[in-house]
């Protein structure tokens, strides 16, 4: 994930608004106590998904992986109060700390959190999103983005994170590839190329491809 210098990213935070001391308690915690803590999004990261909902206003919103419920706290900062924000993740391990973080920021009832298997979960979910968040596994990106497309109305937005796979998409090495890279490769290139959609590939953090539906 480090394209720019340590220096640039630290000017880069530096003149990014900080995180809440809820969000820099879960950032910490995460990294001393919870497995694979480079999942989680981070200040940048965080404050730009905080940022789009701030610009998008949605009224409903699906997160597909939660993890620690970082990212979910901060697509809901912005929310209007009748807007709710729904979050999926198969980790039933995660889910007393990750409630009890959403309790922490009086977000649990604007916050539906569910535990499964989001490919089993998505199809009966009955409600439209105005913004989709995918954050899981990424060999189910594509089917991820097939199984939401149609509950995103006209002018919603799709969202997907780590689309850059730290650099490896522009140097693509056959003898060290893997499922996950061919995965990423897989779903820029479909989303790329469906005219149903307007794409931007943002570099922040690991990449985020933000897609608006025509």
């Amino acid at each position: 994930m480090d394209f720019l210098s340590d220096d640039l990213t630290k000017y880069i935070e530096q003149h990014t608004e900080t995180e809440s001391e809820l969000l820099m308690r879960i950032n910490r915690e995460t990294h001393t106590q919870v497995l694979m803590p480079r999942m989680l999004s981070g200040q940048l990261q965080g404050r730009v998904l905080a940022m789009l909902v701030a610009m998008i206003k949605p009224k409903s919103v699906l997160e597909i992986g939660t993890y620690t419920g970082y990212s979910a706290l901060c697509l809901a900062e912005n929310l209007a109060q009748q807007a709710t924000l729904t979050t999926i993740d198969i980790n039933e391990e995660l889910e007393d700390r990750v409630r009890g973080y959403f309790k922490a920021a009086g977000k649990e009832n604007q916050i539906k959190y569910l535990i499964g298997n989001a490919l089993h979960i998505i199809p009966t979910l009955e409600e439209s999103f105005d913004l989709v968040f995918i954050d899981a596994d990424k060999d189910n990106y594509s089917n991820y983005f097939d199984l939401v497309f149609d509950k995103v109305p006209a002018g919603g937005f799709i969202i997907a994170d780590n689309v850059l796979w730290s650099g490896k998409v522009a140097n693509v090495n056959p003898m060290k590839s893997d499922k996950d890279l061919e995965a990423v490769l897989a779903f820029n290139k479909k989303v790329h190329e469906d005219h149903r959609v307007a794409n931007v590939l943002f570099p922040i953090r690991d990449g985020i491809m933000v897609l608006r539906k025509l």
